[in-house]
């Protein structure tokens, strides 16, 4: 492994099988590639954080999302996904970890274009909750080194959020609960969104995923 040092918590990088993990000094997985397939989705909870592009198909909503919030960068899957099969999209990125960002491009492949890829370091709730653009897509997938989602597993959190939403907007949210019992976290998002929420069922890593929408229904 190969840790990044001066940081809140250590940066781990590991190998295994072809495959390239992010791990926050623990057993958790942050993130993931497959060296064969860098931009390819290699975690199940990627791939269905993704399933936004199948509520908001290109038939209906030409262009969507044109522009993308991402809280928590972690091994970039969700950019390289998004820069790959959205080349028109405006990818917006805020992560907390100092860290974060230099170990996903030595590491992990994040392109390096500042004209459609803006990094932002700092908290996400707190950039959420300031006023700025609106945006077709957040998608919220930030942990500690302890896979604790803090404020941005909260109400308030998820309710700025959504006044960041455009009228196409869908909020696409990774919850991971040691429990495995994501039903919490599915109502505060329900109680921000007026109930309009879509929870996929914990996978066998622990995750599970929510969309909420605001202007045009979740489906």
């Amino acid at each position: 492994a190969v840790r990044a040092a001066g940081a809140t918590w250590p940066v781990e990088v590991s190998e295994e099988a072809g495959v390239r993990t992010l791990h926050f000094g623990s057993e958790w997985v942050q993130g993931a590639m497959r060296i064969a397939r860098p931009w390819a989705l290699e975690l199940d909870y990627t791939r269905e954080l993704m399933a936004a592009l199948l509520l908001r198909t290109e038939a209906e909503w030409p262009g969507w999302p044109a522009r993308v919030l991402q809280v928590g960068l972690g091994a970039a899957s969700i950019t390289k996904f998004l820069y790959r099969h959205r080349p028109e999209a405006r990818l917006d990125i805020v992560e907390i970890h100092p860290d974060v960002v230099a170990v996903a491009r030595h590491a992990f492949k994040l392109p390096d274009d500042d004209k459609r890829i803006r990094i932002a370091m700092g908290d996400g709730a707190d950039l959420v909750l300031r006023p700025g653009p609106a945006y077709d897509l957040i998608v919220v997938d930030g942990f500690d080194d302890q896979a604790r989602a803090g404020a941005l597993d909260t109400v308030p959190f998820y309710a700025a959020c959504r006044t960041r939403l455009g009228e196409r907007g869908l909020l696409a949210v990774n919850l991971l609960s040691r429990r495995r019992d994501y039903r919490g976290s599915v109502a505060r998002i329900g109680e921000a969104f007026d109930g309009r929420v879509l929870a996929f069922p914990s996978c066998d890593s622990g995750n599970a995923v929510a969309f909420a929408a605001e202007g045009a229904p979740v489906v």
